[in-house]
């Protein structure tokens, strides 16, 4: 198994790494890839010293698997010329998310529609990904009408520039800025750039993926996302509408026996999901399960999860590992 990791040494990349240690998985030639300023940096991974190659370079080495975390622009010109040598690339960008010729997967969700034909798969939305897993087996229970939800987003998420932002602002120092307003004590309800139609790209990515991975383009989804000053993890409030009644319990019990998915809901000792709880860990988080009152069949959950764990390096780690054991690669 040769399996170069593109965008090594950026935020994702390097938990990218973390998590193939943490899972063991096995590799046979490990091919460190990043932009041509890091080309010959030495790295660490599985307590071994590795030179970082450039893309060129790597493309000639052939890879089995190639986790994509380098930027859009990256995986839209460099993805093709891994796939024509056969490799198989997983990217984690929104380059190929809304291709219909591509697959956008949630293993837990979707790893059943993978073929060997699939050369480039597409790791959804770190926001899109913690909400199906949670919405997902309700949605084949009670069928899903609607779902409003609004995101409370880690800077994590914008990448180290916004970090040392934040990291500034509270030591009282002046530096380049992440975002147009401070984001120290404050919340910018403004993540990715804004469409025509008044909402930002990180809110529509919530409407557009939701339909495509659970493969149901009936699903009403409206978002509103916010950037807060955690440092890892996004929390989610949302609000879930179904065709079909529910059971509080049974909702319990059904998103307790998901894999990845644990609840944390105990009101008598204030126990609910929490950013702070959720950092550095795989599953999601689903607490202050409740019906909600003013409507039929609807539900509130609030669902938290590690943005660059399961949200980004996590989901592509567990594909890669789908794709093994299948025989796919």
């Amino acid at each position: 198994m040769k399996l170069a990791v593109i965008g090594v040494t950026g935020m994702v990349g390097e938990v990218m790494r973390k998590v193939l240690e943490e899972r063991n998985f096995e590799i046979t030639e490990f091919i460190p890839v990043a932009s041509e300023r890091s080309v010959g940096k030495k790295i660490t991974f599985k307590n071994e010293e590795f030179t970082i190659v450039s893309l060129a370079d790597a493309v000639t080495m052939k890879p089995d698997v190639a986790l994509f975390s380098a930027g859009g622009n990256t995986s839209l010109e460099w993805a093709p010329k891994f796939a024509e040598v056969g490799t198989t690339v997983i990217d984690n960008s929104s380059a190929w998310r809304m291709d219909q010729s591509k697959k956008l997967i949630v293993p837990e969700i979707n790893a059943g529609e993978l073929t060997k034909e699939d050369k480039i798969i597409a790791n959804p939305n770190c926001s899109t990904i913690q909400m199906v897993m949670a919405l997902a087996p309700l949605h084949k229970k009670y069928k899903i009408k609607r779902i409003v939800v609004s995101t409370y987003q880690s800077i994590s998420g914008t990448g180290v520039k916004a970090v040392q932002q934040l990291e500034n602002e509270m030591a009282g120092v002046k530096g380049e800025m992440a975002y147009n307003y401070p984001i120290h004590k404050n919340a910018i309800p403004h993540c990715d750039v804004f469409e025509e139609n008044g909402y930002t790209k990180e809110e529509m990515k919530l409407v557009r993926e939701t339909q495509k991975i659970l493969n149901d383009k009936t699903i009403a989804v409206t978002a509103t996302a916010v950037r807060i000053p955690t440092a890892g993890g996004h929390s989610e409030a949302i609000n879930v509408e179904f065709e079909n009644d529910f059971d509080v319990s049974e909702v319990r019990q059904l998103l307790s026996e998901t894999d990845g998915v644990t609840i944390q809901d105990n009101l008598d000792t204030n126990t609910y999901p929490m950013p702070l709880y959720a950092n550095g860990k795989d599953d999601v988080f689903v607490g202050r399960i409740r019906r909600d009152g003013s409507q039929p069949n609807t539900l509130n959950l609030w669902v938290v999860s590690d943005n660059l764990r399961k949200g980004a390096a996590t989901n592509t780690v567990q594909i890669a590992e789908y794709l093994v054991k299948n025989n796919l690669v």
